[in-house]
């Protein structure tokens, strides 16, 4: 890989992080708003911030490092409660967020072309706000610029070296190169904290040329650094690795004791390692004498070093010596051999993430449907065979696609939380430019569903939201007059339900006003003067295309678009929305959403000559029709239990004549559910459970009602996937031509 490759890849790997970066910098602020005094979130925004800042350093991004310097100046001075947390203060960090995830974005897509002038204004205008809040505090010290020494103890004390530079002894995994860590990458953004005085590399662990790998990492790293920077400061620098390095810092005049812990903790030999701390200033040869002397005895054992490695919760495991170098040299009898114990990463048996690009997961599902349409394929030529022994491996076969199919659909399951959590920012920056007071409660937030649906269901959440915000909700006084308290609610719920995941959005605004919307109907001619309506139809009538009740044209609606995109994408990934509001009282959206679009259980039927699946987590139960009192061939309800219900036969729907020798009766009925609704489906037959790879349909079939996609049956046949919401809706409404309970058609 050439430098630019894996500088490229680097970038990459940043850009993705930052952007859960940002989204935790913009959390952290809005729940900041409500607890202002938590040193926890504060002490988190500021690691946060200073981790953009470090990451963004060390794949050069001046301008990104240039402004979170400041903006992380200003929350270290709220960590060390020299600020209060104002509104004014608040709104300004919101700002600042924003203009670093547009510095971002800039560095990402235009690598090395000078700051967009709109870009460059908005961040000198902020950088100016924020220093208002730094009191000219010594002047904030500029990245990059190293400052004077901090100021030195007494050197007179034995126990301290004569050293007044900090020191820093890095030692990175063989396998950091692999992992996108290159350490020059590191010591340059060293340089941002203070000015390396002196570095040595160790070259101990090289082996011979012919062993030598060009992709693993041998070397080790001595640094003498002169700065002002705090001990954390300087660790942060190496956050980007923590894990991947062992790291020792001890500060300018440090005790005997800390230099000689370090020494034992590192894998080279102690002497050689010795000579070269005094080499580049950090120890003399007076000084090194005395570290590697034997240790005082104090009641009867020895003294504990009470320094610690930095970053010894992500210590590596060092390269393993031979028995003969652990025990080399006077004065270290043992030392060496315990050092790996010393060393070892005391948390390898934690749990880590892996971050994998969302192609090569699509790519890998892709894969996974392929091998269960081959499944199929295998099982029934295995049937075929009759043979007892094939059928019983083939089915063995079965169960572990099984399990790889719902293992690998995990991977791509996500929490809606962090797509709700978004909406708080919205709801504050809208709330206070239209005047109101709005309060915005999530429930349900570790609901999981698919990716790529939740990718798809962000911006049409976006807009129900906003229009909620502008339409929905009334002013602080309209609400006084009305007897409801000043603050409004504005809820988001997610909550699993038949196999499907739901999303309500409601708010206890002034509701939809029905003759109001009748009125705007038939002016923009979607509905006739006389037509007859139901109350959800009269409410449905805001998905109609170009439909707006709004006044007048604001930055955030009434541009007659909005609602019927919504609609129309809620329709492209299986789903359906419906709006109940009742008027003074509030308004609730309801979204009904397919878990995932890439493979289902489907339950097979047969009708006529093909065959038909049904999504399995709508199916209730299968009956015969002919057992159903007061049911005939011609009713369309039966009387289910009690319960009456809506039934109707696919052949019907979909044009399925049965051949002429076929006198079997059609007298299966797959009762079906969804929204709440039972609706039965007369079938010829019942095929049983069915894996079912969703092939999505051209777009010379999206008109066609009642079908949903196409799956591959184990012969090769192909079988329509069947649309269960829009079936219900069609016989469970009154006008099956109407926009009704908006099916999916």
């Amino acid at each position: 890989m050439s430098e630019e490759e894996f500088l490229a890849e680097v970038r990459q790997i940043f850009n993705e992080e930052s952007k859960e970066l940002l989204e935790d910098f913009e959390a952290i602020l809005l729940k900041l708003e409500d607890e202002p005094d938590s040193e926890d979130l504060i002490n988190e925004l500021f690691r946060t911030v200073h981790t953009i800042k470090g990451s963004g350093g060390i794949i050069g991004y001046d301008d990104v490092v240039a402004f979170t310097h400041i903006a992380e100046s200003v929350m270290g001075r709220l960590r060390d409660k020299e600020l209060a947390l104002d509104e004014s203060l608040l709104s300004l960090l919101l700002d600042s967020c924003d203009q670093t995830r547009a510095l971002i974005r800039q560095a990402v897509d235009a690598s090395g072309e000078p700051l967009a002038d709109d870009i460059a204004q908005t961040g000198a205008d902020l950088i100016e706000s924020l220093k208002q809040y730094l009191d000219g505090d010594a002047t904030v010290d500029q990245p990059g610029a190293p400052a004077e020494n901090p100021a030195k103890p007494a050197t007179d004390n034995a126990d301290r070296v004569a050293n007044d530079h900090w020191h820093i002894s890095l030692r990175m995994q063989p396998e950091a190169l692999q992992h996108g860590l290159d350490p020059i990458y590191f010591l340059n953004y060293l340089t941002t904290v203070g000015e390396i005085v002196n570095l040595s590399t160790l070259a101990a662990e090289l082996p011979s040329l012919a062993e030598m790998q060009p992709e693993r990492l041998y070397l080790g790293f001595e640094i003498e650094l002169e700065s002002s920077a705090d001990k954390e400061a300087i660790a942060a620098v190496f956050d980007f690795m923590r894990g991947e390095c062992t790291l020792h810092i001890l500060p300018p005049h440090a005790r005997l004791a800390e230099y000689r812990s370090m020494i034992e903790a590192l894998p080279e030999e102690n002497r050689p390692l010795g000579d070269i701390l005094v080499a580049i200033g950090a120890l003399t040869a007076q000084e090194l004498e005395l570290a590697l002397a034997p240790k005082p005895k104090r009641n009867g054992g020895e003294i504990e070093d009470a320094a610690e490695p930095v970053a010894a919760k992500a210590a590596p495991q060092p390269v393993q010596k031979p028995d003969d170098e652990k025990v080399a040299g006077a004065g270290r009898t043992g030392a060496a051999a315990q050092k790996q114990n010393r060393t070892k990463d005391p948390k390898q048996s934690e749990h880590h993430s892996v971050r994998v690009n969302s192609e090569k997961l699509g790519d890998l599902i892709n894969l996974v449907g392929e091998l269960v349409i081959s499944s199929a394929h295998t099982e029934l030529r295995a049937r075929q065979t009759g043979q007892t022994a094939l059928i019983e491996t083939t089915e063995h076969l079965i169960r572990l696609v099984e399990e790889i199919r719902d293992a690998t659909l995990s991977l791509r399951m996500v929490q809606i939380g962090d797509t709700f959590n978004r909406y708080k920012r919205v709801v504050r920056d809208t709330s206070k430019e239209l005047g109101k007071k709005i309060d915005l409660q999530i429930s349900g937030g570790d609901t999981e569903l698919d990716k790529t649906v939740v990718e798809r269901i962000s911006d049409p959440l976006m807009h129900l939201v906003r229009n909620a915000l502008d339409h929905g909700v009334e002013t602080p006084d309209q609400r006084l007059a009305q007897g409801k308290p000043q603050t409004a609610t504005l809820s988001l719920e997610a909550y699993h339900d038949s196999g499907s995941i739901v999303i309500e959005l409601a708010d206890d605004g002034q509701g939809l006003d029905p003759d109001v919307l009748v009125a705007k109907a038939i002016e923009n001619g979607v509905i006739m003067p006389n037509q007859q309506l139901s109350l959800g139809e009269i409410h449905s009538l805001i998905f109609a295309p170009g439909f707006s009740t709004a006044a007048e044209v604001t930055s955030i609606s009434g541009r007659s678009v909005g609602m019927d995109v919504v609609n129309r994408n809620i329709d492209a990934l299986r789903g359906q929305i419906t709006v109940e509001s009742e008027l003074g009282v509030g308004t609730r959206f309801i979204i009904r959403l397919p878990l995932t679009l890439a493979i289902i259980d489907g339950f097979q039927v047969q009708v006529g000559n093909s065959s038909y699946v049904i999504p399995l987590d709508l199916v209730d139960e299968c009956i015969e029709l002919d057992s159903m009192q007061g049911a005939t061939q011609s009713g369309k309800y039966i009387d289910l239990r009690g319960e009456v219900m809506p039934y109707l036969h696919l052949a019907d729907v979909f044009s399925e004549a049965l051949p002429d020798q076929q006198i079997k009766p059609r007298n299966n009925i797959v009762v079906v559910q969804w929204a709440g609704q039972k609706t039965g489906l007369v079938v010829d037959d019942l095929l049983g459970e069915h894996q079912t790879v969703i092939k999505p349909l051209g777009p010379v079939f999206k008109n066609l009602k009642g079908i949903s996609g196409a799956t591959i049956l184990g012969g090769g046949e192909v079988a329509i996937i069947i649309d269960v919401p829009a079936l219900i809706s069609q016989v469970t409404s009154a006008n099956p031509n109407s926009r009704g309970t908006n099916s999916i058609n």
